[in-house]
């Protein structure tokens, strides 16, 4: 469930890495990023009418595979249209610093002295050797009231594993950073389709009341 604060300073933190462009072998129709701009497209304007929220972007323009960490800009209003077009513009590169660009997040928003509320949107593991349940224990410990929700969109497993059981296994599987959600008090959704993406964006950064 969203925060009892709906309308308090929210940051987004987006994957923006490599595997955001890719399609074919794992079961996937077109890019994810496809998809992810169209659920910001829809579920956005109606939050950023109540709600100031940032970006952070990783992956993509950075010198090596994992330094493309990026806070395009601090919670401010009416944000919907900024972030938008942020994502619109995207070009999937990099790999997965998602415990850098959380931690760069909930900086932004001043977690040690106030209430900060991240939203993690990935479709995968951290790959750049960041340690997200270790930053999760950190952000309950020493945040003033920090939540991490985290949606794991089209999460696959890894292909060629000797642990992979079954197919099944491959399809089905959750992001790691799970902890981050499980040790803040925030929550963790699987997305698979473009309405579940978009219900999960509203349900962690909205006024449930609104909808």
């Amino acid at each position: 469930m969203a925060t009892d604060d709906c309308a308090a300073d929210a940051m987004i933190v987006f994957d923006g890495s490599g595997s955001m462009a890719e399609m074919g072998f794992n079961d996937i129709d077109e890019p994810r990023i496809f998809e992810a701009r169209r659920a910001m497209a829809d579920a956005l304007p109606q939050i950023a009418q109540n709600r100031r929220l940032g970006l952070v972007v990783y992956g993509p323009n950075g010198a090596d595979e994992c330094s493309g960490v990026e806070m395009r800009f601090a919670p401010e209003a009416n944000a919907a249209s900024l972030i938008i077009s942020a994502i619109n513009a995207l070009e999937p590169g990099g790999s997965t610093a998602l415990t850098q660009a959380v931690k760069l997040a909930a900086q932004t928003l001043d977690y040690k002295t106030q209430p900060a509320t991240v939203v993690l949107v990935t479709d995968g593991k951290e790959t750049c050797g960041g340690m997200p349940c270790m930053l999760a224990a950190e952000l309950a410990t020493d945040g003033f009231n920090t939540t991490v929700h985290v949606i794991g969109f089209k999460v696959r497993g890894t292909f060629f594993s000797w642990d992979r059981q079954t197919d099944n296994d491959y399809n089905t599987s959750e992001s790691t950073s799970r902890c981050l959600a499980d040790r803040t008090g925030g929550t963790y959704t699987s997305a698979e389709t473009l309405d579940q993406l978009i219900a999960a964006l509203r349900e962690t950064l909205g006024c449930q009341f609104l909808f």
